[in-house]
């Protein structure tokens, strides 16, 4: 459903532009919005039903609080929510909420598999921090500075939302590396090193826009630290379950870009994973 929702947001609507259209709908988006529309009230509606269940069961007590569908249920008074509201604000957060930390992922994991060496590194933060006898915690990821510093660079170089990545312009000249880079020259490091970050502490959160993939102020995207924790989390494990390497067959990894909604791969990753922790 997720990327059937982008499909028509991606499409070039005659009837955005010219009105007298609307009701011709000649691209069928008109009917494929409405055709989804009815499938997310019912995928939504079903979920939201199975937490009602649930609570009226006694399964959320003040010991489990359960999850944001229960938080929702919950709400009173003035802040109480109807089914409908409830519907858009989660299908909200199903439709931005998982498309750009996959890709994202994906996009680390392409990193990963094309730098081996930045790969051991991680897996060395890893294996001192957490070891192998358990698996990746939630409480760990601040210890594995390391593993935060390759999102930062995956962000840096390959941001889902890339309008919130400008360019670097320099406005007088200077010399980097022994290099003259002249005013009016636009400077994108194209190096994959997540040592710059290491070098200098700079926040994805919208207070440094040296890099704000997430935006700033107002309109930062609200995701943030949720994605970013997501992100953290999720590379951490992979990372410290298998060693990735390029797939067998196939033409290695390509980081050719298309930009839909997102900035995606225009190849999806194919790799091969080993396992490195043996179970306990």
């Amino acid at each position: 459903m997720v990327t059937e929702g982008y499909d028509p947001l991606g499409t070039f609507n005659w009837a955005d532009h010219l009105p007298l259209l609307k009701w011709l709908d000649l691209q069928g988006v008109r009917r494929r919005c409405n055709r989804l529309v009815q499938k997310v009230e019912v995928f939504v509606g079903k979920i939201i039903q199975e937490h009602r269940t649930r609570r009226a069961n006694g399964g959320v007590s003040d010991e489990f609080m359960g999850d944001f569908v229960d938080v929702l249920l919950g709400l009173e008074g003035d802040e109480k929510l109807s089914d409908s509201d409830m519907i858009a604000v989660l299908w909200e957060m199903i439709f931005r909420g998982t498309d750009t930390v996959a890709i994202l992922m994906e996009w680390i994991m392409a990193r990963m598999v094309l730098h081996p060496d930045i790969q051991a590194k991680a897996q060395a933060e890893l294996d001192a921090v957490v070891g192998r006898g358990r698996g990746v915690t939630d409480a760990d990821v601040a210890n594995l500075p390391y593993i935060q510093c390759i999102v930062k660079e995956t962000l840096r170089m390959h941001p889902p939302g890339p309008l919130l990545s400008w360019a670097r312009l320099a406005i007088h000249d200077a010399h980097v590396g022994g290099h003259l880079v002249p005013a009016g020259t636009t400077a994108m490091p194209e190096a994959f090193r997540p040592e710059r970050f290491q070098e200098e502490d700079v926040s994805v959160l919208g207070s440094d826009l040296r890099l704000a993939p997430f935006g700033a102020g107002r309109r930062v995207c609200p995701g943030k630290m949720l994605a970013l924790s997501t992100t953290h989390l999720c590379i951490a494990q992979l990372l410290h379950q298998f060693e990735w390497a390029p797939a067998a067959a196939g033409g290695g990894v390509d980081l050719s870009e298309r930009l839909n909604m997102s900035l995606e791969m225009a190849t999806p990753l194919v790799c091969n994973a080993a396992p490195r922790v043996q179970a306990a």
